[in-house]
């Protein structure tokens, strides 16, 4: 059956709502909006089940404010997540799996003022992935997912204050080329 069975390839795009939590937890970080994108590839299993492998760009981080500052931390990762997805015959679908994301930058920006964050952050961020979402007709589809940090991505501080764990909603759209 998996013989027969082809591979199908993919573009995606879509909205992220993303945050840090910091534990023990800190007054003043709240969500910023940012974007992903990349492509994927859908490897059939079985009859309803597949596994999905992508490649995305994701913009994340958080916003902040205190008495000293106003501003954003901004990361950009190479996020490649893993999938296992089953699909019910409606076109409904869950999805979950382990993702590893490779930081491509990362800057803080307050007040006009930028600096550049990288070597204070970890390069390498893993998580695990939550996510529905719906197939429609002609290749089309919709998807919200979580991606839950399991990495400590603060360097520098790893065992002593706290912890910064990336959190992201991601809300996507795709197109599925035709076999």
């Amino acid at each position: 059956m998996f013989a027969s069975a082809q591979i199908q390839f993919g573009v995606k795009a879509g909205y992220n709502l993303t945050n840090l939590t910091i534990s023990p937890s800190q007054p003043g970080f709240s969500s910023k909006s940012d974007f992903s994108a990349g492509v994927l590839a859908s490897i059939p299993l079985l009859a309803s089940c597949s596994l999905q492998p992508e490649i995305m760009y994701s913009g994340q981080g958080t916003s902040f404010s205190d008495s000293f500052a106003t501003g954003k931390l901004n990361y950009g990762y190479l996020n490649i997540p893993v999938l296992f997805k089953y699909q019910h015959s409606s076109g409904l679908f869950v999805e979950t799996g382990p993702q590893v994301g490779f930081l491509l930058s990362a800057k803080e920006t307050a007040d006009g003022q930028s600096a550049d964050m990288k070597s204070n952050t970890q390069s390498t961020d893993f998580s695990w992935a939550f996510g529905i979402g719906f197939k429609l007709p002609l290749g089309l589809g919709i998807d919200a997912r979580y991606n839950l940090g399991l990495t400590n991505v603060a360097k520098g501080n790893e065992g002593s204050v706290g912890t910064a764990k990336n959190g992201v909603f991601q809300f996507g759209v795709y197109f599925m080329f035709p076999k």
